[in-house]
């Protein structure tokens, strides 16, 4: 059997960071509306805090008791997201449009549809898994949604092959069960150093590699 090709999508088909500005910018409208603090700087405090402090607390920090961060939380969520794919990921699906890929991501089910919509991808997967909707206990590194594909497909664990950039989650029981997984040097994990056996068992610096990639393995 030829490879059954899956995808990863935050920060592999594009990069999740313009998902997050986008969200900030949905609130920064909100916010005016709600507290009459201009959108702009609104957007530019949000921004600062999540370079400074990372993105546990950045409505909180930003609200400073003026509104329910969980209000804000439900703006971010509920928003259109303003994103596009990467140029490599477009090219690279572009390449691989006559052969059945799959789509595996974690997240809030609801956000991750919303991005999956945004992009307009969802007819150049014969189907998109969103590992929330069967549980947070089938997030990854659970093999549940990848089970589903190989029993939808025939396929041995072998045939598998799994583009992702996150050693933490992405690979380590794919690998353990004979999958091939590809790590795309992209995104924030860039500089991840996993414990053994996390890593992929290949890596590219870009998905304009994969092609060629995908005809050695």
């Amino acid at each position: 059997m030829s490879h059954i090709t899956i995808f990863d999508l935050d920060d592999t088909l594009y990069p999740e960071r313009s998902y997050v500005l986008s969200g900030f910018n949905a609130v920064a409208k909100w916010g005016e509306q709600r507290f009459g603090q201009p959108a702009e700087q609104s957007q530019a405090e949000m921004a600062a805090l999540l370079e400074r402090d990372g993105r546990g607390r950045i409505f909180d920090d930003w609200l400073r008791g003026r509104a329910s961060a969980r209000e804000a939380v439900n703006v971010y969520r509920r928003h259109d997201p303003d994103i596009s794919l990467a140029p490599a990921a477009v090219r690279v699906l572009d390449a691989l449009g006559g052969q059945p890929l799959y789509l595996v991501t974690d997240g809030h089910k609801m956000v991750q549809a919303r991005k999956v919509a945004a992009l307009g991808i969802a007819d150049r997967f014969e189907r998109c898994y969103l590992t929330n909707r069967y549980g947070r206990a089938n997030a990854k590194p659970s093999l549940h949604c990848f089970d589903l594909i190989r029993r939808r497909t025939g396929a041995e664990w072998r045939d598998l092959v799994y583009i992702g950039d996150n050693p933490a989650k992405d690979f380590v029981s794919l690998n353990a069960v004979g999958a091939k997984t590809i790590r795309v040097m992209t995104g924030e994990h860039v500089a991840a150093v996993p414990p053994p056996g996390y890593d992929a068992r290949h890596r590219i610096d870009t998905l304009d590699h994969l092609v060629d990639l995908l005809e050695i393995i």
